[in-house]
């Protein structure tokens, strides 16, 4: 059970930065405060560990990096850090004045377990406002040395180096110094387009006021370009403030996302932490295929020189994820995110159909409404897009077509809903089209008997969408679909009717989960007055059901939609890592388990109801998700073969086979299925 447990695994790496206290240009001091924080990161699972730029010499000590006595004592620190770290797990990026070839370079040292593995020397010195290097140092872009000779170990030197992993194939370091990715073409940039996955940044970077935003749109723009994790650190505490000041701060990006930033102006040296994800780095770069182009339009000036070595990861604890992993992929916890989201999402939708009016001169649409929650979002999106063309609602040809199952509430909910929104609403009972085909196909339930199987289903999906097409044939409209992203990834849907065809539809990309959230959206703005607003909140709080098969009395339904498929919670966040990131089923598994597991941990989207705030252990966890393999794999995708048009709204992508998913009908899901079995659950719990 442990090895599914262990971040490795799933193709994690925990990495940190730090800025330790520091002394000006005493580095018997420096090295000892470096040691502990490596010590502090050893003992936290840390595999790659950052220090700041010259930290075992102080950055801003002037014409004292030209003293001998200062040089000497770095190569002192050096050979002690080279000693001590033989017991410690982490490559440590340590940065130093080192002399090579009769010239002095600022210079990254990546040093593991007392082996010296290479030396990046800095490419780009500035020599501007309160920085004047090239005063004491090389660039490292000229004709250095291919080797370095310090502490009693010789080492490539140069920034055309690579550093990889051996036992975790997907880690492939490369090192730069602060002003190298101020620069237009940071070396960098060269070495991600070589393969390296994690670019780590040794910065001193004095303090100004509005320099750390920079910082974070440098770092974070610079990894999202090179599809990389970026750790960069700055000089902190202790450091000289003759003329300057320092922040410490240090964070830690994955492809433009922050996972980890240190506490600036701390007064106890900080040490920050994340877990990268190797794996999605590298799926990320086999999907953008541009990236590759870019590798073979640009090859570097020399090939890369890699240096081999091997972490022995600890594959046996349980070490935690120390990253964080939203319940709700498609939907941000945080509310001026949601908000803004929402907007984008309806306006996406709104649009689509505006430019499908537009383009077939039609002036009409006619939609089914259930008073569900799809229904709802395409009919409020009608509304918006009507509005916006200056086109009456009147011209909304809304219909309500209960039959055998549809309960009072949600049919008294879409008649207060077409109202509100002053759409043309009607209703037409489909009980006895229904009832017709049954009688002519010779099913039991025409002579009474109560059998009501997937036919009986069926026909009522297909009596409604042969109404709705006739309706919008006899009134010179197109017919507005409503099935949306979940249900067609689980396949929950009629092939041909129902949810399934229309002549466009507005939710075919955004996933249930998002829908509900977007139908609060605009409950809260008010955008449709106040009558909406209550019954928009009540179709909210309705059990979502497809309302086919009738109960034994009552107004609540016999079906629940979720009893079949699974909570739609996880479902979608099942769809998101399959699709988004094409990640194997265990680890979507480990990665559920620690968004879900906790219901008390972790943020909420906003308005989440209390009764929604729930947790899912393992077990659940993976019988849902073998439902959905078996469903969105082996049984479904003939059904996404032949969808209606509609926009790409969500951040997942879609599921049209004209867009993000392209699939063979016939497949078979064994290998997702088997790497199930991965996910140590008793048997019974599938």
């Amino acid at each position: 059970m442990t090895v599914f447990h262990n971040l490795h695994t799933h193709g994690f790496l925990r990495a940190g930065a730090c800025a330790p206290r520091l002394r000006v240009a005493d580095p018997a001091f420096n090295v000892a405060e470096t040691l502990a924080m490596a010590r502090r990161a050893h003992a936290e699972g840390v595999s790659v560990m950052l220090f700041p730029e010259l930290g075992l010499s102080g950055y801003a000590i002037d014409d004292l990096l030209q003293q001998s006595a200062l040089l000497e004592a770095v190569e002192r620190a050096v050979a002690e850090l080279l000693e001590e770290s033989i017991g410690l797990g982490p490559v440590l990026f340590v940065g130093v004045p080192v002399r090579a070839g009769g010239r002095l370079y600022n210079a990254a040292l990546a040093i593991h377990r007392g082996r010296l593995l290479a030396a990046f020397p800095k490419t780009y010195l500035p020599s501007y406002r309160e920085f004047y290097e090239k005063r004491h140092f090389a660039s490292g872009g000229g004709a250095v040395p291919s080797v370095l000779r310090l502490a009693g170990q010789e080492v490539p030197f140069g920034t055309d180096i690579l550093l990889r992993c051996s036992d975790l194939p997907d880690l492939i370091i490369h090192a730069e110094v602060c002003e190298d990715v101020w620069a237009p073409v940071p070396p960098s940039v060269a070495a991600a387009l070589a393969g390296a996955t994690v670019l780590v940044n040794l910065s001193a970077s004095n303090v100004t006021v509005g320099k750390s935003a920079y910082r974070h749109a440098l770092c974070q723009v610079h990894s999202a370009r090179c599809i990389a994790a970026y750790l960069y650190s700055a000089a902190g505490n202790g450091e000289s403030t003759t003329d300057l000041a320092w922040d410490g701060q240090a964070m830690i990006y994955e492809n433009g996302v922050l996972l980890a930033e240190a506490e600036r102006f701390a007064a106890a040296p900080p040490l920050i932490t994340a877990d990268l994800d190797l794996e999605r780095i590298q799926q990320e770069r086999l999907r953008q295929t541009s990236f590759g182009d870019a590798a073979d339009l640009h090859p570097p000036r020399r090939p890369f020189r890699e240096v081999a070595f091997a972490l022995a990861p600890d594959r046996e604890s349980d070490l935690g994820l120390r990253r964080a992993v939203a319940r709700f992929p498609f939907v941000p916890d945080d509310d001026a995110r949601l908000n803004e989201l929402c907007y984008e999402a309806y306006n996406i939708q709104s649009q689509g159909l505006q430019q499908r009016l537009r383009a077939t001169g039609i002036r009409r649409i006619v939609i089914g409404v259930s008073g569900g929650l799809d229904s709802t979002q395409a009919l409020l999106v009608a509304a918006h897009a009507f509005d916006t063309l200056g086109l009456p609602r009147t011209d909304i040809l809304a219909f309500t077509l209960p039959a055998f199952a549809t309960t009072e509430r949600t049919k008294s909910n879409a008649w207060a809903l077409m109202r509100a929104l002053g759409v043309t609403a009607a209703e037409i009972d489909m009980t006895p089209a229904a009832m017709q085909m049954l009688r002519d196909i010779g099913h039991p339930f025409a002579d009474g008997q109560p059998v009501h199987d997937v036919t009986f289903e069926n026909v009522q999906a297909g009596a409604r969408t042969s109404a709705l097409f006739r309706l919008a044939n006899l009134h010179d409209a197109i017919v507005l679909g409503t099935g949306d992203l979940s249900e067609l990834a689980l396949g929950w849907a009629t092939y041909g009717v129902g949810d399934h065809m229309s002549h466009y539809n507005v939710n075919g990309s955004v996933p249930k989960t998002l829908i509900q959230h977007l139908i609060r959206w605009v409950a809260e703005e008010g955008a449709f007055g106040d009558a909406a607003k209550p019954v928009l909140l009540d179709i909210l709080a309705t059990e979502i059901s497809p309302e086919l098969v009738p109960g034994e009395g009552g107004d609540q339904p016999t079906q629940r939609t979720e009893d079949f498929v699974g909570p739609y919670a996880l479902q979608d966040f099942n769809l998101f890592y399959t699709t988004r990131f094409g990640f194997r089923p265990s680890k979507v598994a480990f990665l559920a388990w620690h968004a879900w597991r906790d219901a008390s941990a972790g943020a909420w989207p906003p308005n989440t109801p209390a009764e929604k705030r729930v947790a899912y252990d393992l077990p659940v966890i993976a019988r849902w998700l073998r439902v959905f393999v078996r469903r969105f794999f082996a049984t479904s995708q003939f059904k996404r073969s032949a969808l209606p048009n509609g926009p790409k709204v969500s951040s997942g992508g879609s599921l049209s086979p004209r867009g993000d998913w392209r699939a063979p009908s016939d497949a078979s899901a064994e290998a997702w299925l088997a790497d199930l079995e991965r996910v140590p659950v008793a048997r019974e719990a599938y």
